[in-house]
């Protein structure tokens, strides 16, 4: 396959750290800082970090088109090499880690491993009809339904019971909805890297976020079957990592990068 030509980068990006690059890859209806947050500085710990927040996210300006996998991944692909770096692993989470699936098979040059969290190579029926509503509650400007929707089902059970004070983690939901959450679970919902996974040949960690009601355990394991030589590793946890168990997360992942593939 040809080599891609990239395109000038345009989103917002965060750069941390310095040494072999690492490329992040967001979630529907989060950011970079909303994603990685939690686990940046420990990601960038040896590491040259970049993260690019998607259309209507962070300093990205709302898309004016529908968003598609090839020019998020060639976008996030870009700025890694804007930054210097010449290969680099692709760890992403929820939709973006369709987004770097794709960035591995349009770029097999430069990427060099992949980490993902709560994937999905396609939308179940269940999925794709949340990401809808998800999607028309937030055009109809009914942010804290959406957000009590969300929460229902991004949290774990443990967690979500635990909640000392529901309504405020509601009215946050609701305040930090990024403008582009209707654009991002839209693509959410037309999602299809099926063909892609057979074809990535990079070492891949799927980590399974067990007791995920919004991207289920049973997506995460069809996307670790069809990725030739993919590692499964376990979560307990809902679909929010960063929120519940961000130190387990990041040595998950840390591990993973760290340990010599060759």
């Amino acid at each position: 396959m040809p080599e891609i030509t990239l395109p000038e980068p345009t989103f917002a990006r965060t750069v941390r750290g310095e040494g072999p690059g690492l490329l992040l890859a967001h979630g529907a209806g989060g950011g970079i800082a909303a994603n990685y947050g939690p686990i940046l500085d420990g990601l960038a710990a040896g590491r040259t970090t970049v993260g690019v927040d998607f259309p209507g996210t962070g300093g990205t300006p709302r898309a004016v088109t529908p968003l598609t996998l090839d020019e998020l991944a060639d976008q996030l692909v870009a700025s890694g090499v804007a930054e210097g770096l010449e290969t680099f692993a692709v760890v992403g989470y929820s939709l973006g880690t369709a987004v770097a699936v794709r960035a591995a098979t349009r770029h097999p040059e430069r990427v060099t491993a992949l980490v993902l969290t709560a994937p999905f190579a396609r939308p179940s029926a269940r999925l794709r009809l949340n990401a809808q509503h998800w999607r028309d509650l937030y055009a109809a400007g009914a942010h804290t339904a959406l957000a009590q929707f969300l929460v229902s089902l991004a949290l774990g059970a443990a967690e979500l019971e635990a909640v000392p004070d529901l309504d405020a983690v509601v009215r946050a939901t609701a305040e930090s909805l990024p403008p582009g959450s209707a654009e991002h679970a839209d693509l959410a919902a037309r999602v299809d890297v099926r063909e892609d996974l057979p074809r990535v040949s990079v070492p891949t960690l799927v980590i399974s976020t067990t007791e995920d009601l919004l991207v289920t355990p049973d997506l995460h394991r069809e996307v670790a079957g069809a990725i030739p030589g993919a590692a499964l590793a376990e979560l307990p946890t809902g679909h929010l990592p960063f929120a519940e168990r961000p130190d387990a997360w990041l040595k998950l992942i840390t591990d993973f990068l760290d340990y010599p593939k060759g």
